[in-house]
């Protein structure tokens, strides 16, 4: 009889050696078919919808990368939100709740907890803080993925450690019936496959012959094939795409949760998971299913990140000092065009009466008027 470990999505099934044994005997040498090795020497060709992410999020990290720069105030009250909502939805997915009254407590307090739910949650708060402070200098081990499935794991007696028995994949029914989804890299195999996982990883972002992005993806699939802890593999998976986002200069996890938004897209992101990983252990699996879902994540949060942005109040004077730091910027002569490349967010109209004002300062001068008037600093 099996033992059956339950939670949310993908759960766990410890088999008895017998049973076990036929099952490895079916399998082939999954060190060979991981995603990421294969992609290590490079792509002939990408899915047209693959590119169209791609290029999407190239466009909005730029975006991005100008609010950062124009609006640093209003950007902590996301972070501060982005941090709950991370904290309480990654935990979510995998069945872990607690009492709504007290997230606060949980993730900001230092109060005594209650019970391993708490435990978990507010150890994963901790994970989220290592990697936002230290970013891209936290290197990508299996040292530090041990660590992180330590602290969101709380004082459980096998947290930090890989599994030390083989277990399997099943999908649970609502009539009571499960079946065996997909069969994980055996207890066995799991460190030496972590450890070439990991080395994929490193030479796929030194030799740059695949898109970055791609292989996060990638990495993240192979991580959740390769399932290494006995549970908690997804909230580490999650940790892992958050600190793999910074490594890429992408930081948009910190302003706006990934973890939420897998959340509210559950059902797509464990139907592409179920795609990606048909076939794996034999190398003919097609992993763009959840590649392209993890994509979609990162377009949405990008999305997302410029309408709450939008929303938010400006600081008086936020919009003035954002013109008048572009007027500083330019060497030589500059248009309102050049302006609103700089400063996205501010209206022309607002543009063009900062402008009148410095000049009435005597600070700029206008060299040529019409719609496309030029306008340099005096001391030039």
């Amino acid at each position: 009889m099996a033992h059956t470990l339950i939670a949310s999505g993908w759960t766990p099934l410890l088999l008895y050696k017998p049973v076990r044994k036929l099952m490895e005997n079916q399998r082939s040498d999954i060190v060979g078919m991981m995603t990421l090795k294969q992609f290590v020497s490079g792509l002939d060709a990408i899915p047209v919808m693959t590119s169209w992410y791609l290029a999407d999020i190239s466009e909005a990290k730029g975006r991005q990368d100008l609010y950062k720069r124009q609006s640093p105030q209003r950007l902590n009250s996301l972070k501060e939100h982005a941090l709950i909502e991370s904290v309480v939805s990654s935990n979510r997915i995998e069945g872990v709740e607690v009492d709504k009254k007290r997230i606060g407590t949980i993730i900001f307090g230092k109060s005594l907890l209650h019970d391993r739910s708490e435990e978990e949650v507010r150890g994963y708060r901790e994970a989220l803080n290592l990697i936002h402070d230290r970013g891209e200098k936290l290197p990508l081990t299996e040292n530090i993925c041990k660590k992180l499935h330590r602290l969101t794991r709380g004082e459980i007696w096998d947290a930090g450690k890989y599994k030390d028995k083989d277990s399997d994949i099943i999908e649970k029914r609502p009539d009571g019936t499960s079946s065996i989804r997909f069969q994980t890299v055996t207890a066995g195999k799991t460190s030496f496959c972590m450890k070439k996982l990991i080395e994929s990883w490193h030479e796929c972002i030194s030799e740059t012959k695949v898109s970055p992005l791609i292989a996060l993806a990638a990495f993240n699939l192979d991580f959740l094939c390769i399932h290494p802890f006995r549970d908690g593999n997804g909230r580490v998976s999650r940790l892992l795409m958050l600190l793999q986002s910074y490594h890429l200069g992408i930081d948009i996890g910190e302003y706006i949760s990934l973890e939420r938004l897998i959340e509210q897209n559950k059902e797509r992101y464990y139907e592409t998971l179920r795609l990606s990983s048909e076939g794996w252990h034999e190398g003919r699996h097609d992993p763009w299913h959840y590649i392209n879902f993890v994509c979609f994540i990162f377009k949405n949060a990008y999305r997302e990140f410029e309408e709450r942005l939008d929303r938010l109040p400006q600081p008086r004077g936020e919009k003035t000092a954002m013109v008048q730091d572009a007027v500083k910027s330019f060497p030589g002569d500059f248009s309102v065009a050049d302006i609103l490349l700089k400063c996205p967010i501010v209206g022309i109209d607002m543009i063009r009466r900062v402008l009148k004002d410095l000049q009435a300062q005597g600070v700029i001068e206008c060299l040529s008027r019409g719609r496309n008037a030029k306008w340099n600093k005096t001391g030039n």
